[in-house]
Parts: C-alpha cells; sequence; structure tokens
C-alpha cells in the first residue's frame, strides 16, 4: 500500500486548532470548528466535511473505504466519539464515547446516545430522525419536535467556538481556500 498523501483544505472561516491529528486527503468547510486532539483520518479515501460542523477534543474520524467519506452540514461530533460511517448526513450528533461502524450511514437529524455501540454485520442505513440509546443501543424514531430550537442552539454553539478557540489555541491553515 503507498504511503498516504496529505491533503488539507481548509476554508478560510473554519476553526481547525494547530495540535489537531490530519492525514490524507481532507477537506473542511467554512465554519466547521475542530477541537484540539481531534484526530480525522483519510486511511483509504478522501473526507470531505460540510459547514457549521463541531468536532470535539479526542474524537476520532476514519475513513477506510476507496469511496469518499461525506459529513454533512451541523452535525456534532462530541467528546471521544469514533465514527467510521461512509456517509453522514446534516443535523447528526454523535454523543460522548459512542461509536459507529464502517457498515452504517447515517441520515439526517440521528442522535447516537452516549456509549452507544452501532455496529450491524450488514450494511445499514439510519432513518431520518433516528435516535440510538442505553447500553443496548435501542432505537427510537424521533418526532421531530424541537427541532429548530436544537438548530438555533448548534448555531449559537459555534459561533461562541469560533470566537473562543482562537483566544487560548493556535489555528492550523490549509493549503486550499
Amino acid at each position: 500500500m503507498p504511503p498516504i498523501r496529505d491533503k488539507f483544505t481548509i476554508h478560510s472561516k473554519a476553526v481547525v486548532c494547530q495540535d489537531v491529528e490530519l492525514k490524507g486527503d481532507i477537506t473542511i468547510g467554512p465554519g466547521t470548528v475542530v477541537h484540539p486532539k481531534a484526530t480525522i483520518f483519510a486511511i483509504a479515501g478522501p473526507i470531505v466535511i460540510g459547514s457549521g460542523c463541531i468536532i470535539e477534543e479526542a474524537a476520532i474520524i476514519v475513513n477506510r473505504r476507496k469511496e469518499v467519506m461525506r459529513v454533512g452540514d451541523n452535525n456534532l461530533f462530541e467528546i471521544g466519539c469514533r465514527v467510521e460511517c461512509p456517509s453522514i448526513g446534516n443535523f447528526n450528533t454523535i454523543s460522548t464515547r459512542a461509536r459507529v461502524h464502517h457498515t452504517v450511514r447515517v441520515a439526517n437529524y440521528c442522535v447516537i446516545g452516549a456509549a452507544c455501540l452501532v455496529v450491524p454485520t450488514d450494511d445499514e442505513t439510519l432513518d431520518d430522525y433516528t435516535s440510538i440509546f442505553g447500553p443496548a443501543a435501542e432505537r427510537r424514531t424521533w418526532s421531530g419536535r424541537g427541532r429548530v430550537q436544537e438548530a438555533d442552539l448548534r448555531l449559537k454553539h459555534g459561533e461562541y467556538l469560533r470566537e473562543m478557540l482562537p483566544k487560548f489555541n493556535r489555528l492550523r491553515r490549509g493549503d486550499g481556500t
């Protein structure tokens, strides 16, 4: 296997801290915030992260497939989560210490609860508004109630981080825009 070539395209409006571990072909969209000590590895194929995402400390995003891993807009990856799924829609929350296997595709407005392990044997696509919770990774469909309030809160969270992180951390710039 040839060595992994590093190519980072970080949008000028994105906030990516210096001590983030990046490997491979990675594109980070506008308004995205990547906390210190986060890890993003594009091992086999590239990773494209949309706008307004928040990737917190110790979160790990890995693409082991040759196809492009697409992460939609306004997703929240909380502390210590590990995500390897090939596609993630918009407005999803991957909670603290949750793990999502590479056989899962996540749609929109899904919530994967704290410490949940989502590892199906066959390829699976989570429907919109799916919530996974508890030690047995039980599933429920969310009604969508409060969606607008959650979106507003996520936007405010991103604004706050874009303002505060540069004050206390060095930032990384990409080779592109």
